[in-house]
């Protein structure tokens, strides 16, 4: 179940890039404080690192390297990290099917975290929603009007 709701998911986000292939280099790469993270880029790159830490990292014991978000100056870059994230959700998904609601521990900074699979999923998930809608209220204010990049469309 969770590989079909992650299709869904690449879906939406296939929808948000496309989106952001219309928005010029210098907005992409434009700074406001009101939006968490503060660009378009610095947002998509948020996502990846997220996905990266709580399910390549945590999850699945994958040693990361988080770059600055200066390393990443174009939407194709931004691209390339989210097939590094669609690689860990893919080995996160094959190594937990059938039991995602069994408690695992994650470490987190100096705590132990207990936690099951589709909590996990869910989180980054959500996460990755939360910041889209970030980036979609952060290019209107650029003067783009937003594409529907829902789910359901």
């Amino acid at each position: 179940m969770l590989k079909e709701q992650y299709d869904f998911i690449l879906s939406s986000r296939n929808t948000l890039l496309d989106y952001i292939r219309g928005i010029s280099e210098q907005d992409f790469l434009t700074n406001n404080s009101s939006f968490g993270r503060g660009s378009i880029r610095n947002l998509l790159v948020h996502i990846c690192q997220t996905y990266c830490a709580w399910i390549g990292e945590r999850a699945l014991g994958n040693e990361q390297e988080f770059l600055p978000f200066e390393n990443y100056q174009t939407l194709q870059d931004c691209q390339t990290y989210f097939s590094q994230a669609n690689e860990y959700i893919g080995l996160f998904i094959e190594k937990f099917k059938g039991n995602e609601l069994q408690e695992m521990e994650l470490h987190r900074n100096e705590e132990i975290l207990k936690v099951n699979p589709l909590q996990l999923f869910t989180h980054v998930v959500t996460h990755e929603f939360h910041h889209k809608g970030q980036i979609m209220s952060l290019s209107r204010h650029l003067g783009y009007v937003p594409v529907d990049a829902d789910i359901i469309r």
